[in-house]
């Protein structure tokens, strides 16, 4: 069997070119809009949390940005905690929390469907994040179409 003559690699190794930027730099002209839906259950994978930060980074570009939650995507606006109310169970568990605090902190928007909070999850409008808008489920498509007819940028983040 070959002898492996390599170290071991350590704490601060690098394997790519992390500098590199490949694409311009874009950021939003004056009025610029982005949408990001998430119809995504909370700890049901990454997208939930990998499309918060695309939200935030486009915020951060200068769009004026808003997030949508409805349907199972309603999961990643409410408060959460373990024994109680704002408590971090395990690391990580309040990701979806407080990428949702940061983003509202900084301008940008989070809509809740009310039919999916209630109807669908049997929560109330108490049980939401503080800043987080509920809006009418007819309110869902029509945020969609204004986006749309702002040639805003729109990211939709499903799971299966």
């Amino acid at each position: 069997m070959p002898a492996v003559e390599k170290p071991m690699h350590k704490n601060g190794d690098y394997f790519v070119d992390y500098e590199e930027k490949v694409f311009e730099d874009v950021k939003a002209t004056p009025g610029q809009k982005a949408l990001v839906t998430f119809h995504t259950v909370a700890f049901e994978g990454s997208i939930g949390f990998v499309n918060m930060l695309q939200a935030t980074r486009l915020q951060r570009k200068g769009f004026a940005t808003s997030i949508l939650l409805y349907g199972p995507g309603v999961t990643l606006g409410v408060q959460r905690g373990f024994p109680t109310l704002g408590d971090e169970a395990f690391p990580g568990h309040q990701n979806f929390n407080n990428q949702l605090k940061k983003f509202m902190a900084e301008g940008g928007k989070v809509y809740a469907c009310r039919f999916a909070l209630q109807a669908l999850y049997g929560h109330g409008e108490p049980s939401l994040i503080e800043g987080i808008r509920p809006i009418n489920p007819l309110d869902v498509l029509d945020l969609k179409l204004l986006h749309i007819r702002d040639n805003a940028v729109i990211i939709d983040t499903w799971t299966v």
